[in-house]
């Protein structure tokens, strides 16, 4: 290759990558209004982002307290923050702070694998930004808190100290979610902002977010090949009951320990996270569960109680 093409292929390198830079710096100072530092644990501070006036998103694992949060502002002022509701399930909280008015912000999409995401909190005294891709872009996840996620994101980005609960945007500006670390214990994953809709709307209203239970202890199993043939299509693993709570929906419905349930609600029950994905949504609804006991299969009527917390 001759000099000057080498020099000129520097250049167009040189000139790519400023304007990559460029474009990533104005991304996070267009993003940086939403950002705020939330100071609600001993030692190590989180992130959030302003929801709407008066109400700022953060992780719920990194808030140790109800009431008088420190919340640093973008204009780098100090509010004070009061707990209007937590999930543990989905790792978010919700606080109310007064004087915090919300920028107007465009809404992203599903994210796919690949797609660069910046994730964008606040430190005192400036912004904090971390950018990765989308690792993993898959189907509806229960986390191992017992929340359910609309979608499974991992990220590929560096999460440092204090940036669970940034806020997720696309290369748009649009937001996509919120950042945590505290629902793995390896790579963070982003909450989906349908998530964070749908929780933050529960929160600001009950404060807590309902749940439905059974009231059984359940462990899987192998399912018999001779209860697969009874059900008419293959299923290899179903759940066992263990344990039935006095007084609760499964025991006024007839449940009993031993009871190995391959279906509820129409649904068929090869683990534990199938009977949560039933319970969505259906408190107060009659779910009809297929049972076997002593080897015959049996029908089940059960009313799906709420739960809080």
């Amino acid at each position: 290759m001759r000099t000057d093409d080498l020099r000129a292929e520097n250049q167009l390198m040189e000139h790519t990558l400023s304007a990559i830079s460029s474009g990533l710096a104005a991304l996070v100072e267009q993003t940086a209004p939403l950002a705020v530092g939330v100071e609600g644990r001993p030692r190590m501070g989180s992130s959030g982002f302003v929801w709407k006036s008066g109400v700022v998103v953060t992780a719920d694992h990194a808030i140790r307290r109800d009431e008088d949060i420190p919340v640093i502002l973008p204009s780098g002022q100090i509010a004070r923050g009061q707990l209007a509701g937590r999930d543990p399930g989905t790792d978010i909280a919700v606080l109310r702070v007064e004087g915090t008015e919300a920028p107007q912000f465009a809404r992203g999409g599903d994210l796919r694998a690949g797609e660069i995401v910046v994730a964008v909190g606040r430190h005192q005294p400036g912004v904090l930004a971390t950018m990765g891709i989308v690792s993993t872009a898959g189907g509806p996840w229960r986390t191992w808190r017992g929340g359910q996620l609309d979608s499974l994101l991992r990220l590929d980005l560096a999460a440092y100290p204090r940036s669970s609960g940034s806020v997720l945007v696309d290369t748009g500006g649009r937001v996509a979610g919120m950042l945590t670390g505290g629902l793995t214990r390896t790579a963070p994953v982003a909450v989906p902002l349908a998530t964070v809709d749908r929780v933050v709307g529960e929160l600001l209203t009950h404060g807590q977010i309902a749940r439905g239970y059974l009231g059984v202890g359940l462990q899987p199993i192998a399912l018999p090949a001779a209860y697969s043939q009874a059900l008419g299509r293959e299923q290899q693993t179903a759940v066992i009951v263990l344990s039935v709570e006095p007084a609760g929906p499964a025991h006024s419905a007839g449940f009993a320990i031993g009871d190995v349930i391959a279906e509820l609600g129409g649904r068929p029950v090869t683990d534990t996270d199938d009977v949560q994905t039933a319970l969505q949504g259906a408190i107060g609804r009659q779910l009809t569960a297929v049972v076997f006991r002593a080897a015959q299969k049996i029908e089940l009527p059960v009313t799906a109680a709420e739960r809080r917390g």
